[in-house]
């Protein structure tokens, strides 16, 4: 069976397409949403913009403009908008059933044992998986209690510049005081180590990470200043929200072996970095280092469905019926279409593409750099990728960012940013993303770190 039309027959044809942004319907419908929505949103805010449909990496406003999407709902759409082989399941699905707790579904038995077949490492064949509510937050709350059921521990370590989600259990394992400070006390055990960033830290990668693992050492083995009762090491493979850091080799075999000297499960948060973001499978494969627990999400649901999942060692499956429980743990469409998105995937080997266009945009981004000073790293792997600025002091430039990303906006281009000071340029564009799309967006965001450097640069 062949898994729906190839990549280059899903994207509006006409992208990128626009006329002044944003338009009035859009004005319209933001400040609509202003009048009765949460005073918690926020995207809006960066990019003015009503969406009114999307195919593939491309999208379309609500007055007509038509834009190369780059950032894909935060890496949710790696098969892109409205991939019509996931969405037949989806409607197939739909008109027989949508819910069912975690009664038994061929839709269920087909995405666990799907899991398994892309499982990393060691996980393939040896894995549970436990379904959680819609977000990835979820993920990580299983995760928590997982980890604290079997080792009877109460101490978690996370890292600086991580984001594990908005709930009390993964906002306490995320980094970001700003974000979780309002809302203290959280967890009261966790503790945060370094994350080898050799720009942030000013040191070479194997200082970097030498000094992230002394610190994660001290942690567990400090007598006056490490954790009295460990349940588990918690770290992205790739920091997303920290600003796309792709630790240098070492670090997560240096992971594994703390985890395993101590006896504490070490938890790879996969939610925004798998599901063939890195043009792996799992971004831990690029370090052949296997987690003993992986949370996923975003991707999992297909084409943004709401679902999350946490794949875990067999031998960790100790807990009884019902002790991790929730009404969403049988989203059967959001199953059907996180099966299918992994065909998809594997259909039209969108690992090696992903693989080889992430390597042609960060040489673009590179050849940018080499005569500004202003990006001062290009890094990633596969489609995720991130590019940080600077001032004329060295200093982390937000404003560039932001610049940049309006610069982009108004010619056609959705771009994100990320970072803890919020100045890294982070693209995480669908899988589907095609050479001549890229190429098109590329062209745009270089011209415009030109154009906003070059303006900083004489302000």
């Amino acid at each position: 069976m062949v898994a729906g039309p190839p990549i280059h027959e899903l994207h509006f044809e006409d992208a990128p397409n626009v006329d002044a942004v944003p338009g009035p319907r859009s004005r319209e419908l933001i400040e609509r949403q202003q009048a009765i929505d949460s005073s918690a949103v926020a995207y809006p805010e960066d990019i003015p913009i009503a969406f009114e449909e999307g195919s593939g990496a491309t999208v379309r406003d609500a007055d007509g403009n038509t834009f190369i999407d780059m950032f894909a709902g935060i890496g949710v759409l790696n098969v892109g908008h409205a991939n019509p082989y996931v969405l037949e399941a989806v409607h197939e699905q739909t008109d027989k059933f949508v819910h069912t707790v975690d009664f038994p579904t061929e839709a269920r038995l087909d995405l666990i044992e799907t899991l398994d077949e892309i499982a990393p490492g060691d996980l393939r064949g040896d894995n549970r998986v436990v379904f959680g509510g819609p977000t990835g937050s979820d993920a990580i709350e299983a995760s928590i209690k997982l980890a604290k059921y079997n080792t009877g521990g109460t101490g978690l370590v996370a890292f600086r510049g991580a984001y594990h989600g908005a709930t009390s259990g993964a906002m306490s394992l995320t980094g970001n005081k700003t974000f979780k400070g309002e809302y203290t006390p959280l967890l009261p055990d966790v503790t945060h180590a370094p994350y080898p960033n050799p720009v942030e830290m000013d040191k070479g990668p194997r200082e970097a990470v030498e000094h992230s693992l002394e610190e994660v050492k001290a942690i567990f083995e400090d007598p006056y200043g490490g954790v009295a009762n460990p349940a588990g090491i918690f770290v992205e493979p790739i920091q997303g929200e920290g600003g796309v850091v792709t630790p240098p080799e070492g670090f997560l075999s240096g992971l594994r072996d703390i985890a395993d000297d101590h006896d504490v499960p070490l938890v790879f948060d996969e939610i925004q970095s798998g599901l063939g973001r890195s043009g792996k499978w799992w971004a831990g494969e690029w370090y052949d280092v296997t987690p003993d627990v992986m949370t996923s999400a975003k991707a999992l649901g297909g084409v943004g469905f709401p679902l999350s999942a946490t794949i875990y060692r067999e031998d960790l499956d100790t807990w009884g019926s019902g002790d991790h429980a929730g009404t969403y743990r049988g989203h059967v469409v959001g199953m059907r279409a996180g099966t299918r998105a992994i065909e998809y995937i594997q259909e039209h080997d969108l690992l090696a593409h992903a693989r080889d266009l992430g390597e042609y945009i960060r040489t673009r981004l590179r050849e940018a750099a080499e005569d500004n000073p202003r990006i001062v790293d290009v890094r990633g792997k596969g489609l995720f990728i991130g590019a940080e600025f600077v001032d004329a002091d060295g200093n982390p430039d937000d404003d560039a960012a932001d610049a940049l990303q309006d610069y982009c906006f108004e010619r056609g281009v959705l771009v994100w940013k990320a970072g803890r000071h919020g100045n890294v340029l982070r693209l995480l564009p669908p899988l589907v993303l095609t050479r001549d799309l890229a190429e098109t967006a590329l062209d745009v965001i270089v011209d415009g770190i030109e154009s906003v450097t070059a303006e900083r640069r004489t302000a």
